[in-house]
């Protein structure tokens, strides 16, 4: 069945669509912006400073559904400026240490509310398997 997940820690949609659904044992994370849920505007700083707050947008959704960023199997990232992939790729490395996720990035012309980054997030968690115990005559 489809769930909604929505949670205050992690910015409102700023359109018809949820913060992140999940079906299946898989969640899907909207793109994040670099808005600051507290005060609803984008974060001041460059690059690593609003990729920094779009990861803790990913991570208050995360959380609200019951994953972590070891779940994630695949981001797409996008920038207003491709110059800026570097900076990005050290703070994204910060989260994915391990166990990386695959990913895409891409520039673009522009992203809503003048960001300088999108991340868009699938995370996947296996089901709960537990062995069967056969009962011997």
């Amino acid at each position: 069945m489809k769930k909604i997940i929505s949670t205050s820690k992690a910015p409102a949609a700023i359109g018809p669509y949820s913060q992140a659904v999940e079906l299946n044992n898989t969640l899907y994370i909207s793109g994040q912006i670099p808005i600051n849920p507290e005060i609803g505007k984008i974060v001041d700083g460059d690059i690593s400073e609003q990729t920094e707050q779009v990861f803790k947008n990913i991570a208050a959704i995360l959380e609200e559904a019951g994953y972590s960023f070891s779940d994630v199997v695949k981001s797409t990232c996008l920038l207003s400026d491709i110059s800026d992939f570097k900076a990005m790729n050290e703070i994204y490395g910060k989260y994915y240490s391990a166990n990386q996720p695959a990913r895409a990035a891409f520039a673009v012309k522009a992203l809503p509310m003048n960001a300088l980054i999108e991340i868009e997030t699938i995370a996947m968690k296996l089901p709960d398997i537990r062995p069967v115990s056969a009962s011997l005559p």
